[in-house]
């Protein structure tokens, strides 16, 4: 009688192959939610897209032939298939308004919006998270007041009414900073375009007299933003250290005789960074989703300002556009939030 041999142990999928396929699979199912809802947006907008296209005095002839071309009498699935891979091979349409590739449009106008976000979240980085520190440290301090009142005007004060006090103080009456739009007219079309952020390709051809209009006409709007930023990442921050510096491990460090400032930025704050990468992330996000009012007030041509006028003018398929690369923004940053976490806490490996 034989004995049938032993298999062994079975093959065990590594770890990092079993999180990679899930996360690419909350991407996938994430980004298909996106396009559906996109999709439902489309239809059911009260825009007929072939009377954009045609006119109204077109004959029903012509509008006939566009609406088969644009495969409106197709079933709504086969539609959604054929939007799905539209959109993966990059092809958003044509914009009704200058029959330009809506892909196109959106290379030209994002970076605008990125240059004005970054400087915007660096802005709430660099002030916030110190502010968030220091009034947590000294709680009940008046300067845990200022930057609870800093905090409060961030999250109440609309944000159009500060533009425009911004515009009239600083431009209009004290001449201290440039005016609307990313460049006086002079300067335009000098450097030429690489990044399609003012600031870097001027700094790459060398002109310092166009960084410096830039300059003068981005920190306003990019101030503006980076204020609502700091607002939110200092209270967060303050919030996270209260919590750390209540804990019992603090207690100990001190008991040992450890340095105030080891406590506060070795152990204390060591300890949220994880936290404030998911805030920075969410608030970078916001910063270039929502600079809608800051674009227009400013008349920064940004990807907020050309989804407002491509809505006003009922051309769908640059909102749609615009609205999928925003949300894809959102997705690529939790991705950059969950992989930083890697890097700032081991555990979670």
């Amino acid at each position: 009688m034989t004995t049938a041999p032993d298999p062994g142990p079975g093959f065990a999928i590594p770890n990092w192959v079993k999180a990679t396929v899930l996360t690419l699979g909350s991407i996938a199912v994430t980004m298909l939610g996106l396009l559906f809802i996109t999709f439902i947006i489309g239809r059911v907008m009260p825009i007929d897209p072939v009377l954009a296209i045609v006119g109204e005095r077109a004959s029903q002839a012509t509008y006939d032939a566009v609406y088969r071309e644009l495969g409106l009498d197709q079933p709504l699935l086969v539609q959604f298939l054929y939007y799905i891979w539209d959109v993966v091979r990059g092809d958003f349409g044509t914009s009704l308004l200058n029959a330009r590739p809506v892909s196109e449009d959106i290379a030209r106008v994002f970076p605008a919006t990125l240059e004005l976000a970054t400087l915007g979240v660096i802005f709430g980085i660099v002030l916030g998270v110190p502010l968030g520190v220091v009034a947590a440290v000294r709680r009940g301090s008046w300067i845990d007041q200022v930057a609870r009142v800093v905090a409060l005007v961030g999250y109440s004060m609309p944000i159009f009414w500060l533009g425009l006090m911004g515009l009239l103080i600083f431009y209009g009456i004290l001449g201290w900073v440039g005016g609307p739009g990313r460049l006086d007219i002079f300067y335009e079309d000098i450097v030429p375009t690489r990044t399609g952020m003012i600031l870097i390709d001027s700094a790459i051809a060398g002109d310092w007299s166009v960084f410096r209009n830039a300059f003068s006409h981005i920190i306003l709007p990019a101030s503006l933003l980076g204020y609502y930023s700091l607002a939110y990442i200092s209270r967060m921050t303050r919030s996270f250290m209260l919590e750390q510096l209540s804990a019992e491990y603090i207690t100990t460090a001190r008991v040992k005789g450890m340095s105030e400032r080891a406590v506060i930025w070795r152990h204390a704050f060591r300890n949220i960074r994880v936290q404030l990468v998911t805030v920075i992330a969410l608030s970078y996000a916001n910063l270039l989703e929502g600079s809608v009012l800051t674009e227009i007030i400013f008349s920064w041509p940004g990807i907020g300002s050309y989804i407002t006028t491509a809505l006003l003018s009922a051309d769908m398929n640059a909102v749609l556009g615009g609205t999928v690369v925003v949300g894809l923004i959102f997705i690529l940053l939790n991705i950059l939030s969950d992989l930083l976490y890697r890097v700032f806490d081991p555990r979670a490996k």
